[in-house]
């Protein structure tokens, strides 16, 4: 009997992945090389986010593999050239995903993962700074219901940071649960096996998934 393995997509696919189940992301763009970075920020508006991508790249931040808040076009191509020469060959083939920089001060995390005795779960905490140290997270096993999703969301104990907040709305409900929602369809595919959405930030009160990783189940 063959044991079971995974395989872990790129940035750029495990969006494309989740995009199809209504998960919300910024616009963004992946293009081969500096310049055509340059272009996609322009394109795009500033500022940008700048990315190393790659089926072999996972933890982007740890290997300082990401530019944040660029706001002309020579800082994206600077920035771009430096990511590109910190590739390595266990990396694979690479490119650059330039996409819009958010503004928010909330954060949350959701995502999928596997109960070796229940199988799937949706997963939503708060994320950011605090992530860690609060250890604020709900689980419910796949399927949900919106009922479901919404007792997550009560679930946590910080709930001050879901009302209005530093001058910003409070937190879209309805839109986290949407989140949820299309997190427990995803969960339901038996091609995978986790999701990780690290952070959600949060615009104008709704969720949005700036980072996404998807682990796929194989023979």
């Amino acid at each position: 009997m063959t044991a079971a393995t995974s395989s872990t997509l790129s940035e750029a696919e495990s969006k494309a992945v989740l995009a199809r189940y209504g998960i919300p992301f910024p616009r963004e763009d992946l293009v081969p090389d500096a310049v055509a970075a340059g272009a996609a920020a322009e394109r795009l508006g500033f500022p940008v986010v700048v990315k190393l991508n790659g089926d072999g790249i996972a933890h982007k931040t740890e290997r300082g593999l990401v530019r944040l808040r660029l706001t002309d076009r020579a800082a994206v191509e600077q920035a771009a050239s430096e990511l590109l020469a910190k590739a390595t060959p266990e990396d694979g083939p690479v490119e650059v995903l330039v996409a819009q920089m958010l503004q928010g001060n909330r954060e949350l995390i959701a995502g999928v993962a596997q109960d070796p005795q229940f199988g799937p779960t949706v997963v939503l905490g708060v994320g950011g700074v605090l992530a860690e140290a609060l250890a604020d997270v709900s689980i419910r096993l796949a399927p949900l219901t919106a009922s479901d999703a919404l007792e997550m969301l009560d679930d946590l104990r910080t709930q001050a940071l879901l009302g209005p907040f530093r001058g910003e709305p409070a937190v879209d409900r309805d839109a986290v649960v949407t989140v949820l929602l299309a997190l427990a369809d995803a969960a339901m595919d038996p091609e995978i096996r986790s999701v990780d959405l690290n952070p959600l930030i949060v615009v104008d009160g709704r969720p949005v998934a700036v980072d996404a990783l998807v682990e796929l189940a194989s023979a």
